[in-house]
């Protein structure tokens, strides 16, 4: 393992990486291996080219996490001085006087593609496989292998912002197109042989365009009548997206500003600084910490069974043809399965078929699905009437009514049509799955698949355990979930399980605010400004308010909770008066918190009622009652063991029910503002505002001890 270093017969050089590991990555051994490289180039006789290759399936994988992550404030200079000098060894590899080229095979992300553009070439492998781009602003970062500035000086400021900006990443067509790139191969096995025919063919194409005299920046400098109205306009749109919360878009445009105002290596010190100071920030540290490692964590298995052989599902059956069934098949379909799907009226399984016509349709639209793609993945689901025509599925999802009796009804009426071995999934987003099983012959092989709606767009699928599923079951589940490329979290069996049960909270306090008075435009907007991905009160309406209500009546009525202890009772009174009185029961009638028509939606000046002048709460009050009560519930359903693992609630937390993506989910969010801090400051909120703000002994248990939430 390490570099290895071939030179050929006509004094080109193959330098095939090949590091200890699945991937090679930007960290301490990489820098052993590259100086000794560059040191060896620069002493090789007869020396006409060099080119980078890969011997892993990826080109190469980036920085390493594990040694960013574990950077801490306070090692900031030496970490600087690092960056720096890795730096000047990418420094030497563009001064080398022969042409240098990357050979692309697999992806090439981060400091993979910095390497690259330090080549004068760059030949890409034109794989599904493959991809290119800065994936860094995803994880709270900047590209700091010099990429920030060197991709401005070759894109211009307006081309590069969505690479840098956004962590756009293409496919090595679109990346030739844009100019990340020069060439494309179709055969892998032409991607070496292309790369030596470049150098020979160019022996004189040596120097890059930054550092040609003349070079101009495309477009423009920072200061040219053209680029710095475009500034302008592009700091505010992305104030406008992070709100301040997210640090690494704005010091990427300052860096890239940077780059088109100084000169080249000036500004890669510039970039060295931006990149140390995030890398220590604690937005960078929730990010990568919950996006890269504890997403690989519950994507790998980490909840599911030991010993059960992997499984996939040949045939589906699903029950409900509406919103949720609809978008079940169609994701199920996609992914190659054969989809029967039901309703009480063939008119009405059509026409949650013709769903799945809609959304494939966009996708060839955009290039992401061929025609004859589309055709298969429809002619994989049979609309149907008929309860016989589900005989045989090796699962059937039940997605009708969050009502017991009607599914229970559903399970008796069409157990007996699964397969020998097949298994059973509710798609329940509330109901104990415990006692819907108690309707199935077989409860061990019953479980819960709560999806969330749009199916087709949202990442995450809750597989919710009852007290009779067993392993086998829950690791089917699991494997459908992958199958259908769903992350799946797993949780224990309780009311509203994890995620329906911790939004409940945010969407409550949010009308409890309005019931207090509060301006319901001042509660929409400091949502935002905390990075919500819908403002509560918008949210609330999405849901819809007379489902919430319902939801609650038919707990109570069936012993699952009392109304007694309703720990936000003004605000259950506002929805009750909302929809009972008023009629406006959500979105979905036009009317709720928001008016709804064609021209968009205003919230509704009929809220005025609630109204109070002399409201006494902070900014600070408003924003972290909304954003700690659903954190509190997160602990508390840690503490029941409702949650089997920290990851399975940052994840949920992130791609379920909308966590603002910088605090790294619920629990990540305590790691970084401090335990004993949060905890005195949920002391303060409940002596205030009530003991739902209480701490949780599992948070007092970790104040204490200072054990960190992994």
């Amino acid at each position: 393992m390490g570099f290895h270093y071939d030179k050929d017969r006509d004094g080109i050089v193959t330098v095939t990486m090949d590091m200890d590991g699945p991937v090679n990555t930007m960290n301490t051994a990489f820098t052993g291996l590259f100086e000794t490289t560059i040191d060896r180039l620069e002493a090789e006789a007869g020396l006409t080219g060099v080119i980078f290759a890969s011997a892993k399936k990826t080109f190469f994988a980036g920085g390493d996490l594990k040694m960013l992550v574990a950077v801490e404030p306070g090692s900031e200079n030496e970490f600087f001085r690092g960056v720096e000098y890795t730096k000047a060894l990418l420094r030497r590899l563009e001064a080398l006087p022969v042409p240098t080229v990357a050979a692309i095979n697999g992806a090439a992300l981060g400091g993979g593609f910095e390497l690259c553009l330090c080549c004068n070439h760059r030949i890409a492998w034109n794989d599904r496989s493959v991809k290119i781009g800065f994936p860094e602003v995803t994880l709270g970062l900047l590209p700091g292998g010099g990429g920030t500035v060197r991709l401005t000086h070759m894109l211009g400021l307006q081309a590069a912002m969505p690479y840098l900006t956004e962590g756009k990443q293409v496919r090595p067509d679109r990346a030739r197109a844009d100019g990340l790139i020069q060439e494309t191969v179709e055969d892998l096995r032409d991607l070496l042989p292309r790369a030596k025919a470049w150098i020979v063919d160019n022996p004189n194409a040596v120097t890059q365009p930054w550092d040609q005299k003349g070079h101009r920046i495309p477009g423009g400098g920072s200061n040219s009548p053209k680029v710095a109205p475009m500034i302008a306009v592009g700091s505010a749109m992305l104030f406008e997206k992070t709100r301040g919360r997210l640090p690494a878009p704005e010091r990427i445009l300052d860096t890239m500003v940077e780059a088109a105002r100084l000169d080249f290596d000036t500004a890669q010190r510039i970039e060295s600084r931006n990149f140390t100071s995030l890398v220590t920030h604690p937005v960078a540290k929730n990010m990568i910490t919950t996006f890269f490692f504890q997403l690989n964590q519950v994507n790998g298995g980490a909840s599911r069974p030991d010993g059960v052989p992997p499984s996939s599902v040949k045939r589906l059956g699903i029950i409900g043809a509406g919103m949720m069934g609809q978008g079940i098949a169609n994701v199920a379909a996609h992914a190659g399965i054969d989809v029967v799907l039901k309703d009480i009226s063939l008119e009405a399984a059509q026409r949650g078929k013709a769903y799945s016509e809609k959304v494939f349709g966009k996708r060839v639209k955009r290039g992401k699905m061929t025609p004859e793609g589309m055709q298969a993945a429809m002619d994989r689901i049979t609309p149907t009437a008929q309860l016989a025509d589900l005989d045989g599925c090796d699962l059937i999802i039940e997605a009708v009514f969050e009502k017991v009796s009607l599914k229970d009804q559903i399970v008796k009426e069409s157990e007996g049509c699964l397969s020998a071995d097949g298994f059973w999934g509710s798609n329940t987003s509330t109901l104990p799955i415990t006692r819907l099983a108690q309707s199935s012959s077989s409860p061990e092989r019953f479980v819960g698949l709560h999806f969330f709606s749009p199916v087709d767009k949202m990442p995450l699928l809750e597989i919710v355990v009852g007290e009779k599923t067993s392993d086998e079951t829950l690791a089917r589940a699991f494997d459908f979930a992958r199958q259908i490329r769903k992350t799946p979290i797993v949780v224990e069996d309780a009311l509203g399980f994890y995620t329906s049960r911790t939004i409940g909270t945010h969407l409550t306090e949010s009308v409890q605010l309005v019931a207090e008075g509060v301006s319901p435009a001042r509660i929409e907007g400091l949502a935002r400004g905390l990075l919500y991905p819908t403002s509560p009160l918008a949210l609330n309406d999405e849901v819809s308010l007379r489902l919430g209500l319902e939801i609650f009546d038919s707990q109570v009525a069936a012993g699952l909770r009392r109304a007694e202890d309703d720990p936000t009772p003004e605000g259950t009174a506002v929805l009750r008066a909302m929809v009972e009185d008023l009629d406006r029961p959500g979105r979905y009638a036009g009317s709720g918190f928001y008016d709804y028509d064609d021209s968009g939606k205003r919230l509704w000046s009929g809220l005025s009622r609630w109204r109070k002048a002399d409201v006494d709460l902070s900014d600070a009050d408003i924003e972290d009652r909304l954003l700690f009560r659903p954190v509190l519930e997160t602990l508390r359903c840690l503490e029941e063991g409702v949650l089997r693992s920290v990851a399975d609630a940052n994840i949920g937390s992130i791609m379920g029910i909308g966590a603002p993506v910088w605090t790294g989910g619920y629990l990540q969010f305590l790691n970084t503002y401090g335990l004993k801090k949060f905890q005195a400051r949920c002391e303060a909120l409940a002596e205030r505002f009530g003991p739902r703000f209480a701490p949780p002994r599992i948070l007092i248990a970790h104040a204490e001890s200072g054990e960190a939430f992994r």
